[in-house]
């Protein structure tokens, strides 16, 4: 403690009070006999549909066979828009149209369930821009002939204190078992979560970080408490890294970088590999330090650095991408035009890459060594 700053022991409290206060993790209740019914309440807008998908996708993922249930009648499109995302999983979706009442559809989805061995099935429930009565009797109904193991509440992080009252009513209504933050990577940093895990009681058990099915994670305190603080998220970072980038790749082009023999096919190679982890703006914000940093960028802006480097990249031949030293004044000028780029933004990445080179150079001759994270999965 006799380290540390006055500002920096205040943070350091006020992110131990936050862990505390957002609570332990759990994880979503699958125990006994199957199909076990999983329901998805909230209000309209909060990305109820689309979170069906991701948890389905999620489930999937852990030998689970889940079926998707078309049970918003009252949006215009909800029913054919679970159905797109459910050929784009390959994950199958019942539905009976917008006709039949939500409570029937929702008890004959889990008779299809028991009968065709599926194990999860995943309710995406009406909601409304507002709460009313009408809308509450209906979800009360749902749950009576659905029989659900668990009801999670889907809450847009951007939402603000509205999500207190609204959680509030809910759980009063239908009994809340879980939270599902949606949003988590906008601009909002999920300070509802706090009032919303207060008031209900109930554990956060999934974040939604992105507009893709696979953008949903499983809820651990101490990450989006650095996220609330801007302090960044490295684990989070890491296991994206592990999940999506090749580690036979990343592994020969540490060694490269370590013998100083990386070349722009190598780089090329690395950048798309990091594109598959999602926007960069997003990982950056992962990054301590970095969040504030990219905070007043344009989201795009970064993505369309990545895609301008790439089209210089790919204007090169093979022989200049192994050697850039051959690249004079008339070969940059050729890939510039090739690349819809201008001569000195390919002297900027020429210059940046050598500065690059320079630095493994003194990283191989030991003058670096312990400066930088032995970060796994990222081949640094």
């Amino acid at each position: 403690m006799r380290s540390l700053s006055p500002a920096q022991t205040v943070v350091k409290i006020v992110n131990e009070e936050l862990i505390k206060t957002l609570g332990e993790p759990a994880k979503i209740d699958l125990s006994g006999e199957p199909p076990h019914v999983v329901m998805l309440v909230g209000l309209q807008g909060s990305g109820k549909t689309t979170t069906a998908a991701k948890l389905a996708l999620q489930l999937r993922k852990h030998q689970q066979k889940p079926l998707l249930v078309a049970a918003d009648t009252r949006r215009p499109a909800a029913i054919q828009q679970i159905q797109t995302l459910g050929n784009q999983l390959d994950i199958p979706v019942h539905s009976e149209g917008n006709t039949v009442p939500p409570p029937t559809i929702c008890a004959n989805a889990v008779k299809r369930a028991s009968d065709g061995a599926y194990s999860v099935v995943l309710l995406d429930t009406a909601g409304r821009l507002h709460i009313d009565d009408e809308l509450m009797r209906e979800l009360e109904e749902v749950k009576t002939k659905a029989n659900p193991q668990e009801v999670l509440l889907v809450v847009d992080a951007m939402t603000g204190q509205e999500a207190v009252r609204v959680a509030d009513e809910f759980h009063k209504r239908v009994g809340l078992t879980g939270l599902i933050l949606t949003k988590v990577d906008g601009d909002a940093r999920g300070g509802a979560a706090l009032s919303v895990r207060a008031v209900t009681g109930v554990p956060i058990k999934y974040m939604g970080v992105g507009e893709k099915t696979d953008a949903l994670e499983q809820f651990f305190p101490e990450r989006l408490a650095s996220r609330i603080l801007g302090m960044g998220d490295v684990l989070t970072l890491i296991e994206k890294a592990q999940a999506t980038m090749d580690q036979e790749v990343a592994q020969k082009a540490a060694e490269k970088l370590l013998r100083a023999q990386f070349t722009f096919e190598d780089f090329l190679e690395q950048l798309q590999q990091i594109k598959k982890m999602g926007p960069l703006s997003q990982l950056l914000g992962m990054v301590p330090g970095l969040s504030q940093v990219t905070k007043d960028l344009p989201a795009d802006v970064t993505d369309k650095q990545i895609k301008r480097v790439e089209a210089i990249i790919n204007s090169m031949t093979r022989e200049e991408r192994q050697r850039p030293e051959v690249l004079n004044g008339s070969r940059r000028k050729r890939i510039a035009l090739g690349s819809g780029t201008s001569v000195q933004e390919v002297n900027q990445l020429m210059s940046q890459f050598k500065q690059m080179q320079r630095m493994m150079q003194q990283l191989k001759s030991g003058r670096m060594r312990g400066i930088l994270p032995n970060i796994p999965g990222l081949g640094l």
